[in-house]
């Protein structure tokens, strides 16, 4: 998907990126987040609300543990699908996820971000790639299950930085969700280190949708 995605661009991406945005079946990150945080005490309301569907979350905090799980497979409509399930243990005890599910549109020629246990919201995703070969990625138009466009007021745009570093010999991240209106509302930013998944290995039922959104 992400060499669909890029095109010619996906050669520029840092070696060890390539791999984990590969053809794989799949890997598991593991790490910890120097920072996680949130925009001004009214937001925090709101990013409680998505708790419970794996979508954002208000706890803040420093030297959080921290998982990504990305497995690839094909979801019940044929499409090309990509996990990205984050756990962060944010007290002893309490984690919190925020799910997200990448399919490649072939009929828009665009990535789409499901966000959520029951991919409540599409997100179309923009890729490009610096001259150290980091990626980013950014936000585009959001919609609601249904294909109803998310107002701005309501919509938070997102952008992640993830990129290797050669010296520490693991990947960096950073993302950063901000409303146009209200703000900066939620980040975080650390590192991880890769670890791939045999081939042919099932993939974990934890990390796939409650529900799939036929839209794109």
């Amino acid at each position: 998907m992400f060499a669909r995605a890029l095109g010619a661009d996906f050669d520029r991406l840092h070696p060890r990126l390539r791999e984990r945005f590969g053809e794989h079946h799949g890997c598991v990150g593991i790490g910890v987040m120097d920072r996680i945080w949130r925009g001004p005490a009214f937001v925090a309301p709101f990013l409680h609300l998505g708790t419970a569907r794996h979508i954002l979350f208000p706890e803040t905090g420093a030297a959080i543990p921290f998982t990504i799980e990305n497995f690839n497979y094909a979801d019940s409509y044929g499409r090309p699908t990509r996990t990205f399930v984050r756990t962060f243990e944010v007290a002893p005890g309490r984690r919190r996820r925020f799910d997200a599910t990448m399919v490649w549109s072939e009929r828009r020629q665009v990535l789409v971000d499901y966000l959520g246990t029951h991919q409540h919201l599409a997100v179309d995703l923009h890729l490009s790639v610096d001259a150290a070969g980091g990626l980013h990625i950014r936000g585009g138009e959001q919609r609601f299950r249904g294909g109803v466009r998310c107002p701005r007021l309501l919509s938070g745009d997102a952008s992640v930085h993830e990129w290797f570093d050669d010296d520490a010999g693991h990947f960096r991240i950073t993302v950063d969700v901000v409303n146009r209106r209200l703000g900066p509302l939620f980040g975080y930013s650390g590192s991880f280190t890769n670890h791939y998944a045999d081939a042919g290995a099932p993939v974990p039922a934890a990390v796939r949708p409650l529900r799939e959104n036929p839209r794109e």
